[in-house]
């Protein structure tokens, strides 16, 4: 019993390795578009993407102070320290607009992402 259990550990590790593999060939692959918070404002404002695949948005806070990047449609939020750099990762979106904003600047810290 001791030779089976022995004999599939390097299998088991084979498995382990190539699902890891796998899973950081998807994660590269993701479309990746950038966006910069600068004084109290989104740039760019309108980010475009295809519909029905998954992306990545990799946001950089340049400041001045902290941001929040918010989507209440797309139930994301994530709070930014000046001078930090993060990403979110978006399910499939069906075709259409989605607005996100800042909650910090709300007047001027506006965007959208557009799916087609």
């Amino acid at each position: 019993m001791n030779r089976i259990r022995l004999a599939s550990l390097p299998f088991a590790s084979l498995l382990f390795v190539g699902s890891l593999l796998l899973s950081f060939a998807a994660q590269a692959a993701l479309p990746t578009y950038k966006l910069i918070i600068k004084d109290g404002r989104f740039e760019p404002e309108t980010i475009t993407v295809p519909a029905r695949t998954r992306f990545k948005i990799v946001i950089t806070n340049q400041g001045p102070g902290a941001e929040e990047f918010e989507s209440k449609k797309l139930r994301k939020e994530l709070v930014i320290a000046e001078g930090v750099t993060r990403s979110l990762v978006f399910a499939p979106l069906k075709p259409g607009r989605y607005r996100f904003f800042g909650e910090f600047h709300p007047d001027t810290a506006q965007g959208y992402i557009v799916a087609k």
